[in-house]
């Protein structure tokens, strides 16, 4: 305290002196000076001639700056960003091509898109755009070859995929003696809604999924689910049931949307016809609601709620979501356990079911301890966003594609409901997240009677509207006719109306994009290597690059 005090002191006894010092300065300065000798009188200024400068012949020329020291890190780009930007400038390329209706010229850009990114070195800095990338361009080549398909005639577009359940609940799997002590600490330090076990069931998936084959698996249901995660869960929060349930969708299908099992259980959830209509999941001649993924949930989440209700156990509530409620009914009857444990020890249910739980258990176990399982640097799929539009009379979904300019095969993936390319009267469009505005807009400039068959064109730098016509199979003059202009040429930019029937319009001119296989059906565990064409692969089958070639052969089951 003293020390404080006497600080302050100091601080404050020169102020005195700076206010004299400062009065001082501001009196008059004459008598300061009277001490010295009078200075002598002060000689005119006579200003002379200015010295000649030599002109400078350099003089206008600013001064140039010195290169920087070290290069801006915000223009670095390193040698994968410039392959994954050269691949997406081969891809828009072909896809103004494939829009125009040039699908051989759109194959080449596609092709070359694939290429550049599989040669590129095995030890490559940032390795992972790389395989991200390439993953992105073979679901969107793709799309393109699903619109080939639907406009061809080979098919309408939808394309259901086998469950990936039918296989796996058929098989049997050792179980590693060491797993049992690890899963039991990590079941000590999850925290989970849903029951957690770590029974030689559980185990035996776990050490399954632990292969290279299951992993496979797994990790294809895993970065699909993201898409959907924040959807589910959300959901699954509203209906008050444990959010690990969402683990349950991945058995049932993957979170494939079109996935279907051999007993024709449908959708993201498999619901079998009948059940799907008790819990308010309509099936009409143009749209099944057991393949809106979002409809779906609420309605699984229900059903599973109502299951745990009357069974009062959420294993036996999921074993009934497999094989019903009254199989699950019978067993208990006839065992008098209430428990899924005792019923599997006693065969009292299907085998299928006896495996289903376990294989749900498994899969949480694993997502909840990732960095335990390898699984903690997945890159998901991008969660699905959209605008909704409501369609007042029947309207073609080319129609749609056309306005928002995406593919056919883009447009279904938002609506996977719909089981042909027509949106009902008084359907709830689902449209790219950004464009309602432009599609709602779009379609009231065609008569709403035509809605059904006609088409869009936006029309291509240099494009000619023989060509357009070309493209669509009729005369230039019935386009040129439609929209009141003249044959010579439109402006870039337009967007025409194609006045196309309920079957004319919707083939390109030239031969559609080679790269899919789907013919009918495309399986669950399709390769990817069956959507990229032929030749690219087999010029870079001997070539060392084995991250690369497993992520092409195995992104969805291997």
């Amino acid at each position: 305290m003293a020390f404080c005090h006497r600080a302050r002191i100091l601080i404050f006894a020169p102020l005195p002196l700076l206010v004299l010092s400062s009065c001082m300065s501001s009196r008059p300065q004459q008598f300061a000076n009277s001490f010295l000798p009078t200075a002598p009188a002060a000689k005119a200024f006579e200003p002379g001639e200015p010295p000649r400068m030599e002109p400078n012949l350099y003089s206008s020329e600013l001064p140039k700056p010195l290169p920087p020291m070290l290069p801006d890190p915000a223009r670095a780009q390193s040698a994968a960003d410039k392959r994954v930007q050269a691949a997406e400038d081969h891809f828009q390329s072909g896809k103004r091509l494939y829009q125009q209706g040039d699908a051989e010229g759109a194959l080449h850009e596609f092709d070359a898109a694939i290429e550049v990114l599989m040669t590129a070195p095995a030890g490559l800095a940032d390795r992972h755009k790389i395989e991200r990338k390439l993953d992105q361009l073979v679901e969107s080549i793709y799309r393109y070859d699903l619109d080939r398909l639907a406009a061809s005639g080979s098919g309408d577009g939808v394309v259901f995929e086998k469950s990936p359940l039918d296989e796996i609940l058929q098989m049997t799997f050792p179980t590693d003696p060491q797993l049992k002590p690890k899963v039991g600490e990590e079941l000590q330090a999850t925290i989970s809604q849903l029951p957690l076990d770590a029974s030689d069931a559980v185990l035996s998936y776990i050490h399954y999924f632990s292969t290279d084959r299951g992993r496979r698996t797994l990790l294809s249901g895993l970065r699909r689910g993201e898409r959907y995660r924040a959807m589910i869960s959300r959901i699954l929060d509203e209906e008050g049931v444990p959010r690990e349930l969402f683990y349950l969708a991945q058995a049932e299908s993957g979170f494939i949307p079109y996935a279907v099992s051999y007993k024709h259980a449908s959708g993201m959830w498999q619901f079998m016809q009948f059940r799907g209509r008790e819990y308010g999941l309509n099936q009409t001649q143009w749209s099944d609601d057991r393949f809106d993924p979002e409809k779906s949930t609420h309605a699984a989440a229900r059903h599973l709620r109502d299951l745990y209700t009357g069974l009062g156990d959420w294993y036996l509530a999921m074993a009934a979501y497999n094989c019903g409620p009254q199989c699950v009914d019978r067993a208990v009857g006839r065992t008098g356990y209430a428990d899924f444990w005792e019923l599997c020890a006693r065969n009292a249910l299907p085998k299928q079911t006896q495996n289903y739980v376990p294989l749900i258990l498994a899969m949480t176990i694993m997502a909840k301890n990732p960095q335990d399982y390898g699984l903690e640097n997945i890159e998901g799929e991008q969660p699905i966003e959209y605008d909704t539009v409501a369609v007042s009379v029947p309207t073609n979904l080319w129609l749609v594609s056309d306005i928002a300019d995406r593919s056919l095969a883009e447009i279904r993936e938002l609506n996977p409901s719909l089981i042909k390319s027509l949106a009902p009267a008084g359907y709830q469009l689902r449209v790219p997240k950004g464009t309602a505005a432009e599609v709602t807009a779009a379609l009231e400039q065609v008569p709403a009677e035509r809605r059904a068959s006609w088409r869009m064109h936006r029309v291509a730098d240099g494009e000619t509207l023989a060509e357009i016509a070309r493209r669509f199979n009729m005369p230039a003059t019935t386009i040129a006719a439609t929209n009141r202009i003249s044959v010579e040429a439109p402006a870039t930019g337009d967007l025409l109306l194609i006045p196309a029937s309920s079957s004319a319009g919707q083939t390109p001119a030239r031969s559609g994009v080679r790269y899919a296989k789907a013919q009918g059906r495309r399986r669950s565990h399709a390769a990817v290597a069956g959507k990229v064409s032929p030749g690219v692969l087999q010029q870079r089958a001997s070539k060392r690059q084995p991250r690369l070639a497993s992520a092409v052969h195995h992104r969805h089951h291997g």
